[in-house]
């Protein structure tokens, strides 16, 4: 495993995070996200990332007891504020003074620790003033509840703004945790120059496109059983729209490529996204142990230019690009 710096700090993370928000206390048993987390582990990942809203907080008490025997000091700890949780009161959601103090609290308890590395805004809140944001913020790192600050799904406007507020209040934003993949790239043309420009990295999210990348799903033939593609309960929403005849076709164009880089499919998705200068890690989920032990191999890995040129040749012209498309089926919630 290589280790990122997390935008312009000192502060270093796995190029690969294990993330839980499709599995952890919803999709799969808690001895097997346990396996999973140990797995993690063993692979020398040592970032981690959760949300208080994934299955409405269960994804946070499944993490922290699975986590609960590991020397805190050799863990990076990341979860996130802003969805609905508990009885989604009027006051249960949102960036407010508020809801903010009470998340963290809530947060640390179920994680079974004192602080997180990296207290992430999961949404921009419309509602909130930034500044009554950023003030809430500022305090829970000086009160030690968490070491850093992040957002995630920010535009670069908003990144901007946000850190504008926050180098008057005294901390940083350090990085954003957009979705990032082959397919979806939108960060590119606004998100990660301003990134680049103020200090931020990214840590993204469905690198291997929900599966899509993995290859899994063929043009013309219906999706594996027991596949996201499957699940009534929300998966097949979140890849839809990339389970068109066009898309997959380019998808299984990708296959020779990843012969020749000697990497399957979906550690190809992985390392093209571990490319960008400013993609500091890349967060992978797993509903089986052996899923991280195959997909962790892209850590460390250099396509050259070559290989890169192809994936574009293959893949670029069905990317969706516009960064006014902020949201896909798949952002939901992540």
């Amino acid at each position: 495993m290589e280790f990122r710096y997390l935008g312009n700090s000192g502060f270093k993370i796995s190029e690969i995070t294990f993330g839980n928000w499709l599995t952890h206390g919803s999709q799969v048993e808690n001895d097997v996200a346990t396996q999973c987390v140990r797995a993690a582990l063993d692979a020398g990942i040592s970032t981690f990332d959760t949300a208080d809203v994934y299955a409405n907080t269960a994804a946070e008490t499944v993490l922290g007891k699975a986590l609960a025997d590991e020397r805190r000091e050799s863990l990076e700890i990341f979860t996130k504020v802003f969805g609905p949780t508990g009885p989604k009161g009027h006051n249960d959601l949102g960036l407010s003074r508020k809801h903010i103090m009470e998340a963290i609290n809530g947060s640390l308890t179920r994680l079974q620790t004192d602080y997180v590395d990296l207290y992430q805004a999961h949404r921009y809140d419309y509602e909130t003033p930034l500044e009554e944001t950023m003030q809430a913020f500022a305090d829970i790192v000086r009160q030690g509840k968490a070491l850093y600050i992040g957002v995630s799904e920010w535009t670069a406007a908003q990144i901007r703004d946000g850190h504008a507020l926050a180098k008057e209040l005294g901390f940083q934003l350090i990085s954003n945790q957009p979705q990032y993949s082959m397919l979806w790239r939108v960060i590119e043309a606004e998100v990660v120059p301003t990134s680049e420009e103020l200090g931020l990295s990214q840590i993204v999210w469905s690198p291997i496109a929900q599966g899509v990348l993995s290859g899994k799903y063929h043009p013309g033939k219906p999706a594996p059983e027991g596949s996201r593609a499957t699940d009534a309960k929300g998966g097949s929403k979140m890849i839809e729209r990339w389970m068109s005849d066009e898309v997959l076709t380019g998808v299984q164009r990708l296959k020779p490529i990843a012969d020749e880089a000697g990497l399957t499919m979906a550690q190809l998705s992985i390392a093209w996204v571990l490319q960008n200068p400013n993609v500091a890690s890349a967060i992978m989920g797993a509903s089986r142990p052996e899923q991280i032990e195959k997909n962790v191999a892209a850590a460390g890995v250099k396509l050259d230019a070559g290989i890169m040129a192809k994936i574009d040749d293959v893949i670029g012209p069905l990317a969706e690009r516009d960064p006014a498309r902020t949201k896909s089926p798949a952002s939901r919630e992540a």
